[in-house]
């Protein structure tokens, strides 16, 4: 293993970037640490989020415990059973986590049937639930996918862009090095590196700017409802109350929506240059890139429709 990556354009090189750390005789994949950090610190901020917007910090703790096993196995799940050419080989790989292998999708949709049945058991809003929960996964994402970076994996074809980034052929898998990537072969201190798209970088980065966008609408509902309580105080010398605002009970699903509209809008985009990608069985389309699809049209039609209805309350 050579340890180092490159960013030429930026003029920065990492030097002796390891996958696993050793405590003894036991070894922790980097991999699993980023994943276990992103998935806490989710999990906090969407506990900090469910306070801001009235709602009880303890169910969501209860909540992202069970979201997180269930989406850590569905997202396995996911990546075995599009990957099955290899694990019908190999099936004792199949609980093997340490190399990688946990596809988002699945646990983006195991998480996200958690929270529906844990709201029925737990009677509560599975719209505002949804919503408060998004903001917290679109942050394990963003964090999550620096996993990728220290395996070495999840990145794209050649470029020669500003972010490009170099790998050495030493520490990447074989079968994800492509024709384009062999032609543009760089020996550097002589060691051969390959120049690639960090996709995990594009995916991080889009994943921040979508967690800004959910952040602004979420402090716009706060800043709703400290009006809506507001006007909803006894007048000053008894009688009739303040005129109430309106509710936004009405808006509960947007926030979740939005994300499923940017985030599939931006792996769609960004599924595109990867190496890696996972078939559909016998069309050889990526599933994510066609899942993503999905979400962008289903997102945007319902949003359209609640948008239409509130105009419509409204009037």
């Amino acid at each position: 293993m050579n340890g180092t990556i490159r960013f030429p354009h930026l003029g920065i090189t990492l030097t002796h970037v390891i996958k696993t750390i050793r405590i003894g005789d036991f070894e922790i994949a980097c991999y699993g640490i980023v994943l276990a950090v992103a998935m806490m610190t989710g999990l906090f901020l969407a506990m900090r989020v469910a306070k801001a917007t009235g709602q009880r910090e303890e169910d969501y703790f209860d909540l992202g415990i069970t979201a997180i096993i269930v989406a850590v196995i569905c997202a396995r799940a996911y990546y075995v059973v599009f990957s099955w050419d290899y694990y019908s080989s190999h099936p004792a790989e199949i609980f093997n986590l340490r190399r990688g292998g946990l596809a988002i999708y699945g646990g983006v949709i195991g998480g996200i049937l958690t929270v529906i049945l844990f709201c029925r058991v737990r009677k509560m809003d599975y719209r505002k639930a949804l919503d408060t929960a998004a903001i917290g996964l679109v942050w394990g994402q963003a964090i999550g996918r620096w996993g990728n970076f220290f395996n070495r994996e999840a990145f794209g074809d050649y470029t020669d862009n500003l972010l490009a980034m170099q790998l050495p052929v030493s520490d990447v898998r074989a079968s994800e090095i492509t024709e384009a990537m062999r032609e543009h072969l760089l020996v550097i201190d002589g060691a051969e590196y390959i120049q690639v798209h960090p996709t995990f970088l594009y995916e991080s980065l889009w994943n921040l700017g979508v967690l800004v966008i959910l952040l602004a609408m979420t402090s716009k509902r706060v800043r709703e409802r400290e009006r809506d309580v507001l006007r909803k105080q006894p007048a000053p010398h008894g009688g009739e109350k303040a005129v109430r605002g309106r509710s936004n009970s009405g808006e509960d699903g947007k926030i979740v929506l939005t994300y499923l509209l940017l985030y599939g809008a931006g792996r769609f985009w960004i599924e595109g240059l990867r190496t890696d990608q996972l078939l559909l069985f016998g069309t050889g389309l990526p599933v994510s890139q066609v899942l993503s699809g999905i979400l962008i049209a289903l997102s945007l039609t319902l949003l359209i429709i609640m948008k239409m209805k509130g105009t419509k309350d409204d009037e």
